[in-house]
């Protein structure tokens, strides 16, 4: 049973950088082909795709948002890190780790629960 939990700070001040950390049990990160996705949903709006990391290593981002995210891994400890600088209200969302069974495929065949975070100073 592949399991993953979002973690990180619920309240960010605008201008600052926002980090989160997926911890994933069950299952490696750097087994392929699996693609491993922070995913965010802003209040009444649908979900917006922030970006990836193949197996591999190899980051993917949305064009919208690549100039401030970057993602990165710790593979012993099977986590992978989400960084989006110069936050802004507009950021606030409710954040998710998701993996895909090969990138750009959207089957997220499991999810983390969801982490809220809030922008605001």
């Amino acid at each position: 049973q592949v399991q993953l939990q979002e973690s990180g700070p619920g309240l960010v001040k605008p201008s600052q950088t926002l980090s989160l950390t997926c911890t994933v049990s069950g299952g490696a990160i750097t087994t392929n082909y699996y693609t491993w996705n922070w995913i965010r949903q802003p209040p009444g709006k649908g979900l917006e795709w922030m970006g990836a990391m193949y197996y591999t290593g190899r980051t993917y981002y949305s064009p919208s948002l690549k100039s401030r995210t970057s993602i990165s891994r710790d593979t012993s400890k099977n986590q992978f890190t989400l960084q989006l600088s110069s936050v802004t209200p507009e950021d606030t969302a409710v954040y998710y780790c998701a993996r895909d069974e090969n990138y750009g495929l959207a089957k997220y065949d499991y999810w983390g629960q969801g982490t809220q975070v809030t922008v605001s100073s």
